[in-house]
């Protein structure tokens, strides 16, 4: 399948990027924007590529929107995530970026899934390979997941590594999947495999870029979802990630700046009740 190369957002070195990485953004067919995510060496959330994958986001929002010179250039379509690196689509969180920078959280891992969240084109998460803890987060912000059937697990291993999720990165999992799925992820840190995280409704479709073109965009019609309606003055390119807004607005209300102080300041009173009893 020949790609069309669009442009390419370089990632910084970083700890846990040590050659750094790129963001590229490609066409496999017209209106499907294929964003390949390759930061080895397992596609950690850090600082810069968060924020590669965001400038890549916005840059195709502004070539696909309506109004400007440079939004003329591609239609609307669709966009796929997806991964570089074989082995994983994400690998999860830089943690020591989490822990360390007060402003990772809100400022990079939150905006990103904000603007998965009021993207103004449908989008695909294809997991090619492990999608572990955030990196399963930033799947599940999409509006649709394809996984590989034959390897890589889905999972939120928290549990295993004792580390608390936040309120923010729970959310998306409540408002998509079932309790007893969600106990699963989260109570018992239970691997996904391709099939099984297709039977219980984490993934739309096992396959691979082929399944997602024909399968998912082609049979659901995607490409015509992102295409300006106009019907009403003033929402038409971009009534998708408005209606997607109302759907999830209780995540995104958790992702915001102010959602965030908000659960930091619950967060404190419940550890001083829970310091306060031993």
């Amino acid at each position: 399948m020949a790609l069309r190369e669009l442009f390419t957002i370089p990632v910084p070195r970083e700890p846990a990027i040590p050659n750094g990485g790129t963001v590229s953004v490609s066409q496999p067919e017209p209106q499907v924007y294929l964003v390949t995510i390759t930061c080895a060496p397992d596609n950690r959330l850090t600082s810069g590529s968060c924020g590669a994958i965001i400038e890549a986001l916005d840059r195709l929002a502004a070539l696909t929107g309506s109004g400007t010179s440079e939004g003329l250039r591609l239609k609307p379509g669709v966009v796929v995530t997806t991964s570089g690196i074989p082995k994983f689509y994400s690998n999860g969180l830089d943690l020591s970026s989490a822990f360390s920078d007060p402003t990772f959280l809100p400022s990079k891992l939150y905006r990103l899934f904000s603007t998965l969240l009021t993207y103004p084109m449908p989008t695909v998460a294809l997991m090619n390979g492990h999608a572990f803890a955030g990196g399963l987060m930033l799947a599940m912000h999409h509006d649709y997941r394809v996984m590989n059937p034959s390897k890589g697990y889905a999972c939120i291993n928290e549990l295993e590594f004792g580390v608390p999720l936040k309120a923010a990165m729970s959310s998306i999992f409540r408002l998509k999947l079932t309790a007893a799925v969600y106990r699963q992820l989260v109570l018992e840190a239970h691997r996904f495999g391709g099939p099984d995280a297709l039977q219980n409704g984490i993934v739309d479709a096992t396959g691979d870029l082929q399944t997602v073109l024909v399968k998912l965009i082609g049979e659901k019609k995607l490409k015509e979802k992102a295409e300006p309606r106009g019907k009403v003055k003033g929402m038409g390119y971009g009534v998708l990630g408005m209606l997607r807004s109302e759907m999830y607005r209780e995540s995104l209300d958790l992702l915001s700046a102010e959602g965030h102080q908000r659960e930091e300041q619950r967060e404190r009173r419940m550890m001083g009740v829970v310091t306060a009893k031993l």
